[in-house]
């Protein structure tokens, strides 16, 4: 196990040597038989639990390549599936003879029903609609039948596009009422008013410029009509550009994500993106992005990107518009092709980009990006000290478990957390907060690097693979740290974040405090050229191919895979009851155990137990912690719904009303956990010439002065006794 990178969640192994398959002769002349057969055959052979090619495979490949390309049941008729539903289960049998049949039925009417609904759209759009009326859309799509006829069609189209005019005849209508505020209110209000109205404007500088004259609502309806044209005309430009192997790879993809969500096949383009991201390259808005349904989803903001350091948008918003800098119109990307939309997202460095955004709390708002790269800065491990009363602690924030690829002493995220716990030390520091909050993963050596830090040697994860077990240890009896230990986990803390914690827990060396569980990913993949499988190859580059080849287990047995890590002491968060672990992508590998490592549980603490119970009864007690569940709660509710209002005056009361709910969830913002951040000394001297640092500290110190997760870890850490025989004085660095 050489080289870790971080993509997504996941540890990722990439591999560009032959594997030792069955050697196996691939030569059909025709590219896709081929690549049909090479990606079943390296899938049943690498795969580290191959699925049974049968009806029930083929039933599931069926449904889901179906509804990749229609979620929203906008383009297939009845008909159409009746007449697609022989083939239900006999996709394996298909798949076994390099029979591509329901293939290419499927792409051939997909082809034909896009150029009903290029007919079907300017005819809706070319006439206004009532907003008056008293009527609703159910977006519950999933429960949705399919339209019975193309009339039937046109009619489920003028419902979803008067839903799509009616978000965008709503800004304007408010926009138009803020600039009428501002008019009509005393003269120094109108000029802070107008501005606040320029603000969220949809109109160029140059356009916000001009004597405002008020519209009638007739002129913003359509307008709206005219925007939403505009989207779609640009949506079918994009479609008219894809050809035959791009569906053939969407087709191969639903087969290979049968295995699990983390197998991928990616053809050509995407294999050279993949590389770009393994570089750390990464331009644009700093979000990893995933479609899920119809919407464009953030699944992880990276840390030190533009959308991380402009903290307007977090995991779980779902991105509908796109708008250009300069640009009068936003294009809506609801629908859009995930590489068509990251496009649109996607621009040059210092370019702004507005997108409309409805946030993880139903609401919807514009938030304008200035496009940048990655601060990699950002990404390391950075320290502060807290001081309570007349007591000194240490907390230590590490976004990803990062490494040199090509020389992994040169830096890594182990070296410079004992970094940080050494000046931390020097500091008086008397209990360690590490916060893998948000952090996704990487390099698996580090993670047990940093295992080893806080214990003597032994095992810190056990890694399967097809019959085969291998134990991972911290073989260094040294410890640089051995004194209360706590680290802060949310849902989105993964694979390397989960084997750390997961340990530190089976040892009972610190505290885990957080959410309910982690992510829940504990697997590993592998990274595969197909093209190495083919000796004599004229069709072209074959792509590669992403399949789990091993699973992640505690040194207690347990798999992190699905379960993740469950906190000692839990808080709820927003993400609380909102599905963005493991579990909630489909055919995720199972939680299984296996024989639990020999370890050594820690003994330096005399009221591990205790001190667990004492948080627990604190946090019953705690009417913020209860203001954020009932938050949590709220979003979930709000996500959920399925009715929407049609008629503009409902449609805008919920709004209000949304907004008037969300008021007295102010408090979690304004909370003040009393506690005082300090730069350390080495970083005070380097902000004295670096202006930036100084305010990207300042900030971070400012969300944690409002963080009742750290104040909580701190209750604990005062709260732990140490073992004075067992610790005596700190012991000896690590060389």
């Amino acid at each position: 196990m050489k080289k870790n990178f971080k993509v997504l969640f996941l540890v990722v192994f990439v591999s560009v040597a032959s594997c030792s398959f069955t050697t196996k002769e691939f030569n059909d002349p025709d590219k896709d038989k081929l690549l049909l057969d090479l990606i079943s055959y390296v899938l049943q052979k690498g795969h580290y639990d191959p699925k049974e090619i049968n009806d029930q495979f083929s039933a599931d490949v069926y449904e889901n390549f179906i509804k990749g390309l229609d979620p929203l049941k906008r383009y297939f008729l009845a008909s159409d599936i009746a007449e697609f539903s022989k083939y239900k289960t006999e996709i394996d049998d298909q798949i076994k003879n390099k029979d591509l049949s329901f293939f290419d039925l499927v792409y051939s009417r997909f082809q034909e029903r896009m150029e009903d609904v290029k007919k079907i759209y300017p005819d809706v759009l070319s006439k206004s609609f009532d907003f008056n009326e008293k009527e609703t859309i159910n977006v519950d799509y999933d429960n949705l039948a399919y339209a019975t006829s193309l009339k039937d069609l046109q009619s489920r189209w003028k419902q979803q596009l008067k839903f799509t005019t009616l978000s965008g005849y709503y800004d304007l209508v408010e926009d138009q009422k803020n600039k009428e505020e501002a008019i009509s209110s005393s003269k120094e209000n109108k000029v802070q008013k107008t501005m606040e109205a320029s603000k969220t404007s949809k109109k160029s500088k140059s356009e916000a410029d001009e004597p405002f004259k008020p519209k009638p609502l007739a002129d913003l309806e359509k307008k709206a009509r005219e925007t939403t044209k505009s989207s779609l005309d640009e949506y079918f430009d994009f479609t008219k550009d894809l050809e035959r192997k791009d569906y053939f790879a969407i087709y191969l993809n639903t087969i290979v994500e049968e295995y699990d969500p983390h197998s991928n096949y990616f053809a050509p383009p995407e294999k050279d993106r993949f590389d770009l991201q393994m570089s750390g390259k990464l331009e644009g808005i700093g979000a990893r992005l995933q479609k899920k349904n119809d919407y464009i989803t953030v699944i992880e903001i990276i840390s030190g990107g533009p959308a991380w350091r402009s903290e307007k948008i977090e995991v779980g918003d779902a991105i509908m518009k796109v708008r250009q800098e300069g640009d009068k119109d936003a294009v809506s990307i609801v629908g859009m092709r995930i590489d068509d939309a990251v496009k649109l997202i996607k621009g040059p460095k210092g370019t702004n980009v507005t997108l409309t955004i409805k946030n993880v709390d139903g609401t919807i708002s514009d938030k304008t990006i200035t496009r940048d790269v990655v601060e990699l800065e950002e990404t390391y491990a950075k320290s502060s000290l807290i001081e309570k009363d007349d007591r000194k602690f240490g907390l230590i924030n590490l976004p990803q478990f990062y490494f040199d690829m090509e020389n992994y002493k040169e830096r890594n995220a182990a070296t410079d957390v004992k970094k940080e716990i050494i000046r931390l030390k020097e500091e008086g520091m008397e209990g360690l907060v590490l916060d893998l909050r948000d952090n996704g993963g990487g390099s698996l050596r580090t993670a047990v690097d940093i295992a080893g830090l806080f214990i003597k040697k032994g095992p810190v994860v056990q890694v399967a693979s097809t019959g085969n077990k291998e134990v991972l240890e911290d073989k260094n009896s040294e410890i640089v740290w051995d004194g209360p230990l706590v680290i802060l986990v949310n849902e989105l803390s993964a694979s390397a974040s989960e084997i750390l914690a997961a340990a530190m827990q089976d040892y009972k060396r610190a505290i885990i405090i957080g959410s309910k569980q982690t992510y829940g990913k504990g697997t590993v993949q592998n990274v595969i050229d197909l093209n190495q499988w083919l000796r004599k190859n004229d069709l072209g580059d074959m792509g590669a191919l992403k399949i789990t080849s091993q699973k992640f287990y505690r040194v207690n047995g347990g798999s992190t895979q699905l379960e993740g890590v469950k906190s000692d002491v839990v808080m709820p968060d927003r993400y609380s009851y909102i599905d963005i672990g493991e579990r909630d992508y489909p055919n995720p590998l199972p939680y299984d155990k296996i024989d639990a490592a020999k370890y050594d549980v820690w003994d330096g603490y005399i009221d591990y137990d205790e001190t667990i119970q004492k948080s627990k009864a604190r946090m019953t007690q705690n009417e913020q912690l209860a203001l954020i569940d009932d938050n949590a709660k709220w979003i979930k509710e709000r996500r959920d719904e399925k009715e929407v209002n049609l008629n503009f005056k409902d449609y805008s009361a919920e709004i209000e009303q949304r907004k008037e709910e969300t008021k007295r969830f102010d408090a979690i913002d304004e909370y003040d956990n009393q506690l005082t951040f300090e730069s350390l000394p080495y970083e005070t001297a380097l902000m004295k010439q670096d202006t930036t640092l100084s305010a990207k500290r300042m900030r971070w110190h400012k969300n944690l002065s409002k963080d009742m997760y750290v104040e909580e870890a701190v209750h604990v850490l005062e709260d732990l006794k140490l073992n004075n025989i067992k610790a005596g004085k700190v012991a000896d660095i690590k060389n």
